[in-house]
């Protein structure tokens, strides 16, 4: 029964993606972001319960990579979508209509990345390119940003330059060879723990400061930190 319990977390975390898709299409991005933000604390309590539980199962493993998907894969390429459709493509010289499916690229990139992580054994204490969920925050947080912030974040965010970039960017970190350390404690010594309690503490003191401007800020951070920290994979 227990083999059970870290499943149904999963598809809770699968149920708020498909909630968080089903605002996207309706152009309600602030509710998306939010449910984005629950998918993302089913996605690490199930991880959690499943090794606290030591439940693990096969089937758990594909579930997980399927809710990822939809998630953490089909809602992010959406509020890209709907973003390049509301941003002036004008500029650019083509429709917005055209444009805005660029926004799928991460979409595609999420899906091969899951793909790679499913395969890839060198990715059990650490990461290799960066993870959808994060890549998912980052886009989740453009709206929020947009909604509390003031006209500056407004004109950056809906520049189609912006977002095209920070698409081709996203979607290259997702598949890129870079080593990325993990969350995951073993233990509270800081000795093993160092560059995850420093991480920590900046993203704590960049919430406190920058509210939702500081989400982008610690995805950054994070792979700046891994750069330092050159994370050991195994082989």
């Amino acid at each position: 029964m227990k083999k059970h319990i870290p499943n149904a977390i999963t598809c809770l975390n699968l149920f708020s993606g498909c909630l968080a898709l089903y605002f996207a299409f309706r152009g309600e991005l602030v509710i998306t972001a939010y449910l984005v933000g629950i998918a993302a604390v089913f996605d690490f309590l199930d991880g959690m319960v499943a090794r606290v539980m030591k439940a693990y199962s096969e089937i758990g493993k594909q579930l997980d990579s399927l809710a990822d998907m939809v998630s953490f894969g089909v809602v992010p390429g959406t509020i890209m979508f709907v973003l390049l459709q509301r941003a002036d493509a004008a500029v650019l010289g083509v429709s917005a209509d055209v444009v805005a499916f660029f926004g799928f690229l991460i979409t595609i990139f999420s899906a091969l990345r899951l793909a790679k992580f499913n395969i890839d054994i060198r990715q059990t204490t650490s990461f290799i390119g960066l993870p959808t969920p994060a890549c998912t925050l980052f886009v989740a947080s453009l709206p929020l940003i947009l909604e509390y912030g003031d006209l500056i974040h407004y004109e950056i965010i809906l520049n189609p330059w912006v977002l095209l970039v920070l698409t081709v960017l996203l979607s290259f970190l997702l598949v890129a060879e870079l080593p990325l350390f993990a969350l995951k404690f073993n233990n509270l010594s800081w000795q093993d723990n160092s560059m995850r309690f420093i991480f920590l503490g900046l993203s704590v003191i960049l919430l406190a400061l920058l509210k939702f401007a500081a989400i982008p800020l610690i995805i950054v951070l994070y792979v700046l930190l891994s750069f330092i920290k050159k994370t050991p994979h195994s082989s």
